[in-house]
Parts: C-alpha cells; sequence; structure tokens
C-alpha cells in the first residue's frame, strides 16, 4: 500500500500546532495557580504526545527535545521542581522552539539549531538538579534559568499568509451540504427537461425554478456558516502575548476572554490578528500602570485587559478595555497640534479627542521602546478596520481605563445592500448603514451643487450629490431621492437618481488598480453581468461633515 507522507507530515503539523498552542495557553495559566495539577497534566500529555507522533514519523530532532521537556515535566508533577517564573518561561521558550522545530521538521529540516539546543540543555541542568537533591522539598531555581531570552513578540510571530490556510468542519455540516447539492442536481435536471419539452405548463416552470432558487439560498446560507470560526480561537493566543509583554514592560497584566464563543467569518479573524496585537500592546504600554502606581491609587497591582465580544443588528462588535490610566488628552491635543492635525485654536469635543489616536504619527510616548512609540499602531487598527467595512471608536476615563470598540460585518462575503441609480449606473450602499429613505423636493437645493442641507423633521442634514462625487457627465435627474446613512454618531445623506431596492450581494474586491478610491469599498455583479460599485459610507460622510 502507497503512504502518502506529504498528507501526513501535513496531518501532524496541524495537530501538532494545535497541541502547542492549547499547551502554551496551559503554561500562562499555570503560573497564576501553580497547585492546579490537572493543567500539569495536560501539559505533560501533550508533550508525550508530540514525542510518540514525530517519532513515528521519523523527525528525530522533535523527538529528542519533547524527551528532554518531558522529563522536566514529570519531575515538576512529583513537585521535585518548583512552579515559579523563570521555570514558566524556560517552559514558554520549549513551546517556542517545538512550534519551529515542527515547521522546519515537515520540510525536511530535522536539525536541531545551536539556539534550540541551549533550550535543550537547561532543561536537562534543570533536570539534573532536581534529580540530584533528592525527593525533599523544593528545588530552589537556578541561576541559569534566570538567563532565558527575551519573551517573544507578536511581530515575530509567523504571518496569517506564511500558514496554511485550513479550516476544521463539522461533520453533520458537510452531510447538510452534500444533501443540498444533490437536491440541487435534481432540481437542475427537473429543469432542463421542461427545457427540452418546449417549456410546457408555465407554473409548473415557475415552480421549479422558485424550488431551486430555494436550494440555492439554502447551499450559500450553509457555506457560510461553514466559514464561520469562534472569536476563542484567536482570542486565546494572546493570554501568552499579554504575559510577555506586561514583563518586558516591567509591569503584571492578565488577559480575560468575554463572549469568546461568538462566531465570524474565517476572513474577519485573520484580518483581525494585527489590529488586536496593536491594541493590546498600547493597553500594556500606555493603559496599565507599574504596580506600585496601580496600588498607590487602590487598584490590584495586576492589570487587567479584557477581550469582549458580543452581537449587534447583524454585526459583530469587539472590545478591547483596560483598567488602567486612561488617555491622557492634554498631551494628545499637544502632540496633534505639534502636527498641525487640528488648528492651535480649536476646540474639541471628548470624542474627537479620543478619535486622535487613531491618527498616523501621532504618539504621546517620548521614546521609542520595543512596544511602542512610533505613532503607527493605531493608525494601523483604523486601515485595518475600515478595510473590512468596519467602525472604530475609543472611550477613555481618566484613572478607570480605555476602551476600544470595533464593529465588524460577520461576513465579508456577501452583504445585505440597497442599490441605488447613478447616472445610469448602479452603486450599492451597505444596509446596516441605511437609515431611511426620502424623496428630495427640487426647492430643497440647487441641483447643480455637490453638497447641500436638508430639514428632516427639524433636524438639519447634510448631504452629498453621488453624480458630483465621482463626476459622472449625465442630464440633470428631475426626480432625486435622498438616502440618509449613519456612521457612528453622524448622519448625513446621499442624493440619488433612483432606489432599485434591497438585495444580497457578493463582495468583489476592486483590484490593485482602483484599490485605495476614496468612497468605494468593493464591488459586485448584477444579475444582469453588469458590475456595481459598493460605497464606503464612513469615507462619504467625512467627506460631508469636512466640506459642511
Amino acid at each position: 500500500m502507497d503512504i502518502n507522507l506529504e498528507s501526513i507530515l501535513k496531518t501532524f503539523k496541524s495537530e501538532s500546532e494545535d497541541h502547542l498552542c492549547y499547551m502554551e495557553q496551559s503554561i500562562v495559566a499555570l503560573e497564576s495557580d501553580p497547585e492546579d495539577e490537572e493543567l500539569l497534566r495536560a501539559i505533560f500529555r501533550i508533550a508525550h504526545t508530540i514525542k510518540g507522533s514525530s517519532s513515528c514519523i521519523g523527525l528525530q530532532g522533535v523527538t529528542e527535545f519533547a524527551h528532554v521537556l518531558e522529563d522536566l515535566l514529570e519531575l515538576m508533577r512529583k513537585r521535585r521542581v518548583q512552579v515559579n517564573p523563570e521555570v514558566i518561561s524556560l517552559l514558554l521558550q520549549s513551546v517556542d522552539a517545538l512550534k519551529e522545530m515542527v515547521s522546519a521538521g515537515v520540510i525536511g529540516e530535522d536539525e536541531i539549531s545551536p539556539r534550540h539546543r541551549s533550550v535543550i540543555d537547561r532543561l536537562s541542568a534543570e533536570a539534573r538538579r532536581a534529580q540530584s537533591a533528592g525527593d525533599d522539598g523544593f528545588i530552589e531555581p537556578a541561576a541559569a534559568a534566570g538567563q532565558h531570552a527575551r519573551p517573544r513578540l507578536i511581530d515575530e510571530s509567523p504571518s496569517s499568509a506564511e500558514q496554511g490556510k485550513t479550516l476544521r468542519v463539522d461533520i453533520d455540516k458537510l452531510d447538510s451540504l452534500l444533501n443540498l447539492t444533490g437536491e440541487i442536481a435534481i432540481a437542475r435536471t427537473r429543469i432542463r427537461q421542461m427545457l427540452e419539452d418546449g417549456f410546457g405548463n408555465p407554473g409548473d416552470v415557475l415552480e421549479a425554478y422558485q424550488e431551486s432558487d430555494r436550494l440555492h439560498l439554502d447551499l450559500q446560507e450553509l457555506v457560510m456558516k461553514v466559514r464561520m470560526v469562534p472569536l476563542d480561537t484567536i482570542f486565546r493566543q494572546y493570554i501568552r502575548t499579554v504575559r510577555d509583554l506586561a514583563r518586558l514592560a516591567g509591569k503584571a497584566a492578565r488577559l480575560l476572554i468575554e463572549g469568546g464563543d461568538a462566531e465570524v467569518d474565517t476572513t474577519v479573524v485573520e484580518h483581525l490578528r494585527d489590529p488586536l496585537a496593536h491594541m493590546i500592546r498600547n493597553a500594556i504600554d500606555h493603559g496599565i500602570e507599574p504596580p506600585e502606581i496601580r496600588a498607590a491609587r487602590g487598584k490590584d497591582p495586576a492589570g487587567c485587559i479584557t477581550l469582549r465580544t458580543f452581537r449587534e443588528a447583524g454585526q459583530i462588535i469587539i472590545q478591547v478595555e483596560d483598567d488602567g490610566a486612561g488617555l491622557n488628552k492634554d498631551r494628545i491635543i499637544a502632540r496633534a497640534r505639534s502636527l498641525g492635525l487640528i488648528p492651535a485654536q480649536q476646540e474639541l469635543a471628548e470624542r474627537e479627542i479620543n478619535q486622535l489616536i487613531l491618527e498616523p504619527c501621532l504618539s504621546t510616548t517620548e521614546t521609542v521602546t520595543e512596544l511602542s512609540g512610533r505613532g503607527v499602531g493605531m493608525d494601523v487598527v483604523r486601515r485595518n478596520i475600515e478595510a473590512l467595512g468596519g467602525k472604530v471608536r475609543i472611550d477613555s476615563r481618566e484613572n478607570e481605563g480605555t476602551c476600544v470598540t470595533i464593529r465588524l460585518p460577520l461576513s465579508l462575503a456577501i452583504v445585505d445592500g440597497l442599490a441605488v441609480g447613478v447616472s445610469g449606473e448602479t452603486f450599492v450602499i451597505p444596509l446596516s448603514a441605511v437609515v431611511e429613505c426620502v424623496d428630495l423636493a427640487e426647492s430643497d437645493d440647487d441641483r447643480s451643487k455637490e453638497t447641500g442641507v436638508v430639514n428632516l423633521r427639524g433636524k438639519m442634514v447634510p448631504y452629498l450629490r453621488l453624480r458630483k462625487v465621482f463626476d459622472m457627465q449625465s442630464d440633470t435627474s428631475r426626480r432625486e431621492n435622498l438616502v440618509v446613512v449613519k456612521h457612528e454618531s453622524e448622519t448625513a445623506g446621499l442624493a440619488v437618481d433612483g432606489l432599485y431596492g434591497e438585495s444580497q450581494v457578493v463582495l468583489k474586491p476592486l483590484g490593485k488598480l482602483f484599490h485605495g478610491l476614496p468612497g468605494l469599498s468593493g464591488s459586485t455583479i448584477l444579475g444582469n453581468g453588469r458590475v456595481a460599485l459598493i460605497l464606503d459610507v464612513s469615507t462619504l460622510i467625512r467627506t460631508v461633515a469636512g466640506q459642511s
């Protein structure tokens, strides 16, 4: 029987990565609760499993490393090695080494590098000291154990583009997919037979089409569910990150996860990694105070960073909240004025001050450190989130902390939208941003202007005329409609020539040539084969606010 070694190695890599991820989280949890016997047993079982699996496929380097790690973990289970920060750091470095060795091993590079050999030597030295001391008492941490490498930072982890893109799917969902494709095949055969027979009864043809359409929608919905993954998968990866970054900054912090079982499209998850990393980095560097300052303020010396998620009105809400010092608004304003972001005498509302930290190059840190100081972190957050069709909001309270709220669509593949006509072309406005649609009377404004203001039930609403925004040459429409849209707390109107109704559209990227065009976030193909552009409501509202 032929053995597909490539498939075996791929499975080994995927399973080992899952095991090591769980092992890493368990080690961090063990630092907070050194007496937890089940955590120790779970960590030991993972090391034993990886040793056995790597031995079966001939990865001797991984096998040797896992065996030495297993020896130390066995002594820890017997309480002959004390669980302390130095030993925890050594275990975490072992996890890092195993991750690198597994990735290298599956591509044929099964050699132990000098850096990994040094970790093995320290693991062995720790185990020898415990064995030589006998069974009485705990072992003092070795001096060499303190000589550990600095914590691995987020930017040093493999990017999602370098990792294999795989997705685990529940077998019941696959069975449902198979059943639906079979029913669709039957419906297609029925329609083809009717076409070959000259249509027959029009009512029967319509019924067959409607049944096929229903099955297609069911299939589409199920495929979207298959792509949904729980956010807990990515959130738990930051338990180690918070621990390492806090130690690097001389602080203490823990990560609290709330609502991690909420599911989003797998593409959304991949695009969240960098923004979440930057927000956690900022929370530790700028938000969480040193332990002595927190104690003086009556706080727990260890800070808390909360990753919270929940659904709201067809969107996923993600919050990164810390219980630190809050934003230094005076320093933010001074820095923004020095960069020319706001005029010297302009007064800003509290929300506007908070949003300034999303501007490029704005950093209140005086010196550049490994964590921050270059003014690019939160700018990356805003650009990445808005590229996903999302929104970012900052709230802060002095001495109580800061909360960054992200609103994202549940899926990036399909958008509920309102199709509108402008100069004979079709545009799509995301339905989540639409408030209402009203007629725009000829007396409301001069139709040759790009912007205007309309009185909407006593409230003055500024609006943009899309025909002028996109410089579309055509005769002025005799009747215009106003689509009232909302982004965060801002409301504005988009003047269009016609309303075509609601529909679900498949989102397509614009491509490199049109990437970054203001006011546009993507495209879709209509039922008649023509291309419709999808509007970026947040950019258009900022445009109308600036012109107003």
